[in-house]
């Protein structure tokens, strides 16, 4: 009786700690600093929250990517675009997403869970493609690799004058944390690979 309770005793301690191992990665995984604009700096500007995204499906799909920009033309518009994608053939400029500009010259562009968002996260990003099940439940097929790794450039575009702004943004490849994430999706049906 005494070592089945010290046996059970020992399970529940492993547990409990590899239990609060994961939420500590995962807490300090988020931990990020708020970037802000150079006060040195007089014309455009573009900042983007996070500048480096994982490439685990889960990870992607969660992330709220958030463009922001300064210095431009009051009530323009502004059109942004990730610069030298490389695909099969050739490298590419893809378009992201556009924005107004508001009276004092900034512009703030949220790519959430929208379809514009879906589709740079899912089509760009993931190279993927979304399906739905018969119950109606939507899941990501992933069938080729992702987009490559490395430091990419965004650019955002004034529509009515010629000011423009760039940005990096880094691309890695997803952590083990991730990988648990997106196998744990596998068995949920929520991810399939082909």
């Amino acid at each position: 009786m005494n070592t089945k309770r010290k046996r059970l005793s020992k399970e529940v301690f492993l547990r409990s700690g590899l239990i609060s191992i994961i939420v500590i990665f995962m807490v300090t995984g988020c931990a990020t600093a708020q970037k802000e604009f150079d006060t040195k700096i007089t014309g455009p500007q573009m900042i983007i929250e996070p500048d480096t995204i994982r490439l685990g499906v889960a990870k992607v799909m969660g992330t709220q990517i958030v463009f922001m920009g300064k210095g431009f033309q009051p009530e323009d518009s502004v059109f942004i675009s990730l610069l030298g994608v490389k695909t099969k053939d050739q490298v590419v400029d893809i378009p992201i997403a556009d924005g107004d500009v508001d009276n004092n010259g900034y512009f703030n562009v949220e790519l959430g869970s929208d379809l514009i968002a879906m589709v740079f996260k899912i089509g760009v990003l993931l190279r993927a493609k979304s399906g739905v099940n018969e119950k109606g439940e939507k899941f990501i097929i992933i069938s080729q690799p992702p987009i490559p790794e490395g430091i990419y450039t965004v650019r955002a575009v004034s529509m009515e004058s010629d000011r423009t702004a760039e940005c990096k943004l880094t691309i890695k490849g997803p952590s083990i944390l991730d990988r648990v994430k997106d196998w744990i999706g596998g068995l949920m049906g929520k991810i399939e690979k082909k």
